[in-house]
């Protein structure tokens, strides 16, 4: 977890070169089908144009298709075009309704198991498709070619660029953002990366290019995103609102306007199409490689669609990938789906030569890299009250395979690494539990959920004491998981001591089931759950399933109902990715929940 593992830019890869984040799955039912047909009807299948003499209002297919709204205008053209011209799929014309949604919101919605009212989506990245398939549990969907493409850079109003030595100076991206950084005169914004592909795209690059940096990258990127934070907006489109709207000085000594922002070239392309004089863009495209937005064509619950649908999607899929559609994509701002960079778009978005726009594309990050990216982004700009809660049931002393060491001292090893992640305004406290463990208590505090930068005894800090009753953890001989008791007890104790304006959780790791027979049941326990859980103040439990004897869904099912989840690792090192996983998403919840 955390931000020493954070993409390592290096030497740009040739475009086309690099290894996809995600290996993308050809449409299954569609594929199959257009093999079955060809035996007998090969021209129908190559052209999808077989000639029929009914109408098309009579014999059209009907799709709806959900795209992001920034390419939503270009496929809506070549979907109505497509039905004028009477473009069909085995004699059916082509229908294909295109509504403008947020990729975030639908990935949300997916992730949680709506039944969508579209058979096709179209987001801006391919990093949502992982937000969408959440813990394996949502509504499936399967992810084939990019339809078009275009570069993630740093647009600055022309009087914050010619300082910089725009266009003749180039920039790695950890070089571009700290030089924009340090100018009193340049306001930098962005979009939040929770719920946009380019600012968690640019974020993770600037993490990537500091690492490469050397020194302390860490609190080089934490800083860059407090930073942003304090400027941050809902969406891109809302960044591009920010920008001063001439070179006046009223407008850029408005402390709410910015003067530089993190965005793709298709959205200065569609600003500087409206924009004049100092209020167009110039664009900085990094060195060390610009990240791509790449527009995923997916079909949604594809064992649902009729066959008609699924060869109609295929059909629509081929069209927006051919020679005409891409002209209009050109027109629109994109680039073809490999990246190849177009002067004409590039020269309209404010990138000129020498700036390396049409060099390799960054290689993508994997989603790994990315959920920590977003971990660290939520406590980063958000301070944590987390109580961990920690099993030390006797079955924590089995050792894990090819490691040599217990489960609980890999547990150990992983909350410690864990605690890097934290700043001294988080505040962390720990309970242990098996049974019995206090008296008739299954559990114990051991340290008390302070902030991490107060003192503590003996000159050190809490953040010192806490690493110390880590690294004490112990398995009880003979103790047994006393689970339910322990998690209502800890969540009592979380709700009482609420803290507004911080990431509120309870965190708890266990490696078994209950086995307390003395204590609370697991219904008796989601009911009182459900009494205490309040949206107002919300305490969402991150349970986190530890080895093979652990069962998530009996933790997840305690979790979901405070809005929290269930999370399972086969190996306790896996932890710290996890729970900076688990806190982006219950953050997210949480956000969700309050709209």
């Amino acid at each position: 977890m955390g931000r020493h593992s954070l993409p390592d830019a290096g030497a740009p890869a040739r475009r086309g070169d690099a290894s996809p984040r995600r290996r993308r799955h050809t449409i299954t039912i569609a594929t199959l089908l257009v093999l079955a047909v060809a035996t007998g009807t090969g021209v129908a299948v190559n052209g999808g144009l077989l000639s029929f003499s009914e109408s098309c209002e009579d014999s059209a297919v009907h799709l709806s298709l959900a795209a992001s709204p920034d390419i939503a205008p270009a496929v809506r053209d070549i979907a109505e075009q497509a039905l004028a011209d009477e473009v069909r799929s085995d004699g059916h014309c082509l229908d294909v309704e295109v509504v403008a949604r947020d990729s975030y919101k639908v990935a949300g919605a997916l992730a949680g198991g709506e039944t969508p009212d579209f058979q096709v989506w179209l987001p801006d990245s391919d990093l949502w498709l992982d937000r969408a398939e959440g813990l394996g549990t949502g509504t499936p969907v399967s992810p084939s070619d990019s339809v078009a493409s275009s570069p993630v850079a740093l647009a600055l109003v022309p009087s914050a660029s010619k300082p910089l030595g725009w266009p003749e100076k180039t920039y790695s991206w950890a070089e571009l953002v700290g030089a924009a950084l340090r100018t009193d005169q340049v306001r930098l914004g962005a979009a939040d990366p929770a719920r946009s592909a380019t600012g968690l795209l640019a974020l993770t690059s600037i993490g990537g290019s500091s690492a490469q940096q050397g020194g302390d990258s860490d609190t080089r990127v934490a800083e860059t995103a407090k930073v942003l934070a304090e400027r941050m907006s809902d969406s891109d489109a809302q960044v591009l609102e920010t920008l001063a709207r001439s070179g006046s000085g009223a407008e850029e000594g408005n402390p709410r306007r910015n003067q530089a922002v993190l965005i793709s070239e298709q959205a200065a392309f569609a600003h500087n199409a409206e924009a004049t004089g100092s209020g167009k863009l110039n664009l900085f495209y990094p060195e060390d490689g610009t990240p791509l937005l790449d527009y995923p064509y997916t079909l949604v619950d594809e064992e649902k669609l009729t066959l008609p649908q699924s060869r109609a999607a295929l059909r629509f899929m081929t069209l927006l990938n051919d020679k005409g559609s891409r002209a209009v994509f050109a027109r629109y701002g994109f680039r073809p789906a490999d990246g190849a960079a177009e002067d004409a778009v590039v020269m309209s978005a404010g990138g000129r030569s020498p700036q390396p726009y049409a060099t390799s594309a960054a290689e993508a990050p994997s989603a790994k890299e990315l959920q920590e990216m977003l971990g660290m982004w939520t406590i980063t700009v958000q301070s944590a009250r987390l109580t961990t809660v920690v099993d030390a049931s006797g079955s924590m002393a089995t050792l894990v395979p090819g490691r040599g060491q217990s489960r609980m001292d890999v547990t150990k090893e992983s909350l410690i690494q864990a605690l890097a992640q934290f700043t001294p305004d988080d505040e962390i406290g720990l309970w242990e539990f098996a049974t019995t463990l206090d008296g008739e208590k299954d559990y114990r505090e051991l340290t008390e959920t302070r902030r991490l930068g107060d003192p503590a005894q003996g000159g050190s800090t809490h953040r010192e004491k806490l690493s110390a009753a880590f690294a004490g953890l112990q398995p009880v001989p003979g103790g047994a998981t006393g689970l339910y008791d322990t998690t209502l007890a800890s969540y009592k104790e979380a709700r009482s001591t609420y803290v507004k304006g911080k990431f509120n959780a309870l965190v708890i790791l266990t490696d078994g089931s209950n086995q307390d027979e003395d204590g609370i049941s697991r219904s008796a326990l989601i009911a009182e759950l459900k009494e205490l859980a309040d949206p107002e103040r919300p305490v969402p439990v991150i349970a986190i399933a530890v080895g093979p004897d652990a069962d998530r869904e009996e933790v997840a099912e305690i979790a979901r109902i405070t809005g929290g989840d269930g999370y399972e690792v086969s190996d306790p090192a896996e932890i710290q990715a996890v729970i900076l996983q688990a806190i982006m998403t219950a953050g997210q919840n949480g956000r969700a929940a309050q709209e």
